[in-house]
């Protein structure tokens, strides 16, 4: 999916990136970095250090049944497109056209949703379904690594290692609390809409 489009969340720590949420659609793909179960997976540090701070908001009922609205129109457009290229024109009047017609202003206040819909699910642990940060999470995933027999040694290792360095790179404090409660309310929903497509 084009990562070009949405740098905003990719300022965000590795910690976020790797949440076992696995949230982000491929719509939210241009906008934001993609949260992964895999560590293999996980985007590149030198990605991270180039996009802008996230503007952290209050998250509302209102916006978040909009994300989960215009998530089926934002994947048929979104899915159709190369990897690592940025959208024309056209395909960003397109996304703006279905971020509009569910109630945000324009694309940019979609993923702006999105982003900070991200940086809290990324500290939300799938097991309990409740909020542990996004430290837990990746300690978590360690220890999931480490104990799965399955897996060659040498991804067991790189797993690992990308793990203990998304630890090395803090996820931005939560401002607005309430966003936690207002996303464990729609948890289920949001991940089974914004989940990994790879899963």
């Amino acid at each position: 999916m084009p990562a070009l489009l949405r740098p905003t969340l990719t300022v965000l720590s590795a910690a976020c990136l790797l949440s076992a949420v696995s949230l982000v659609s491929s719509d939210a793909a241009f906008a934001q970095a993609k949260q992964q179960p895999a560590p293999a997976q996980q985007a590149a540090p030198a990605q991270q250090q180039q996009a802008p701070a996230l503007k952290q908001i209050a998250l509302t009922d209102k916006q978040l049944d909009g994300v989960l609205a215009a998530q089926k129109d934002m994947d048929a457009i979104t899915e159709k497109l190369p990897e690592n290229t940025a959208p024309d024109q056209k395909v960003i009047a397109r996304l703006d056209e279905v971020a509009k017609k569910h109630g945000f202003v324009s694309y940019d206040d979609y993923n702006n949703v999105v982003d900070n819909i991200s940086l809290v699910l990324g500290g939300f642990d799938p097991a309990t379904k409740k909020y542990v940060g996004p430290e837990a999470v990746i300690k978590a995933q360690i220890a999931q690594v480490q104990a799965d027999k399955k897996m060659p040694a040498k991804e067991k290792k790189e797993a690992v290692d990308e793990l203990n360095e998304a630890l090395k790179t803090p996820a931005p404090q939560i401002e607005n609390k309430g966003n936690i409660d207002l996303v464990g309310k729609y948890y289920d929903k949001l991940v089974a809409a914004l989940g990994d497509d790879e899963n």
